[in-house]
């Protein structure tokens, strides 16, 4: 985060950001929550911050109702039939693998086990035992250690490798359970990336997603890790994969919006320049994606990420109303990037959502002339 940014964060510990409409000149400036210029998110209709569901970028009520399921009897064949009736290309099936894995994951957090108590996560166990021919399973497996990986120790060490050469075996072993899956394979980029895959081992990866689910946003922004400065990687390779999406994006489809992402994976750790947010590169991509947004199909599952995104990049444009576009669409679930790299990704959204309030009021918005 950058410094001044930071400094926003501190403030809002004692106080919520809000607008103080001094409306011929547009300022927006911070008041005590009680204040009567306080802009109210919650006239907006906006959910309230502790019900923010920081699960997933967007609903999927099928989902929600199975992860209830399985987390509340341990049963792991709601989650089996789930992922059986869902196609194996396309993005819902990567989405709900990783909640599972997810899912999992927390509860072995949350309940190590013992002497006298079940780990947490136990159906996964239980489901792979029991199925151990299920492809829904073994992907979930895969992911599921993935995510251990980086949970639970640091890249380069044994206790990392040992895991992540294990989550790569996995992926081999779900990927002969469902040949045509693209998944498995994007599980391993993951893995590629921990394990420091040679380029080209990681371009042989990346051609078999490409056999199996050409366009999978999913995908490239996974791969998109790999390509940054701060991997295996750089600058320039990241943006060339980034761009290089974009241009040959099907109509309709949500890679347009990829340099966005390699903007936002090389921002830079301090920025004390106001107009950055406003320049060249910043402004392409943002435009980059909001084409995206407007082109996609409003079912898409990958478009509230990219509106997450787009959220983050307008507020610090300063640019409300665009901003404010995006969140009406957003509002309420908020398991994307860049929220999920705060260790309270609720608030941290919140922060973005209550500064659209200000910066939309303002400039003279208000609840009816909010954007639909």
């Amino acid at each position: 985060m950058e410094i001044l940014w930071g400094l926003v964060a501190l403030v809002l510990i004692g106080y919520v950001v809000v607008s103080l409409v001094r409306r011929r000149r547009g300022v927006v400036g911070l008041v005590p929550a009680d204040h009567p210029d306080a802009a109210d998110p919650a006239t907006y209709g906006f959910v309230r911050t502790e019900e923010l569901d920081i699960r997933m970028p967007g609903p999927d009520q099928d989902l929600l109702d199975v992860l209830d399921v399985v987390q509340h009897t341990q049963d792991y064949r709601a989650a089996q039939q789930l992922l059986a009736g869902t196609e194996t290309r396309g993005e819902p099936r990567w989405q709900r693998v990783q909640a599972f894995a997810g899912a999992a994951a927390l509860e072995l957090q949350q309940r190590p086990g013992g002497v006298s108590e079940t780990p947490g996560g136990q159906w996964l166990r239980v489901w792979r035992t029991e199925a151990p021919k299920d492809a829904g399973g073994a992907a979930v497996h895969a992911e599921f250690l993935v995510q251990q990986a980086w949970r639970t120790s640091s890249p380069g060490t044994d206790d990392f490798r040992i895991i992540m050469e294990e989550a790569r075996d996995a992926c081999g072993q779900a990927a002969l359970l469902s040949p045509d899956d693209p998944v498995p394979y994007i599980v391993e980029l993951s893995v590629a990336r921990g394990l420091r895959y040679s380029q080209a081992e990681f371009e042989q990866l990346w051609l078999n997603i490409l056999d199996r689910d050409p366009a999978h946003m999913g995908a490239h922004l996974a791969a998109l890790h790999y390509w940054c400065e701060k991997w295996h990687g750089s600058r320039e390779l990241a943006y060339a994969f980034a761009e290089s999406a974009a241009a040959r994006a099907p109509r309709g489809s949500l890679l347009a919006a990829m340099p966005l992402f390699a903007v936002f994976e090389h921002l830079p750790e301090v920025n004390l320049v106001r107009s950055f947010y406003q320049s060249e590169v910043v402004t392409k991509a943002v435009h980059g994606a909001l084409f995206a947004v407007h082109a996609a199909r409003p079912d898409d599952p990958m478009l509230a990420h990219v509106r997450h995104l787009l959220l983050f990049f307008l507020v610090r444009s300063e640019r409300w109303s665009e901003a404010m576009s995006q969140l009406v669409h957003v509002d309420g679930h908020v398991g994307a990037l860049p929220w999920t790299l705060s260790p309270d990704p609720a608030g941290e959204f919140a922060m973005h959502r209550a500064m659209t309030v200000a910066g939309y009021e303002a400039n003279g918005g208000s609840p009816a002339t909010m954007p639909h």
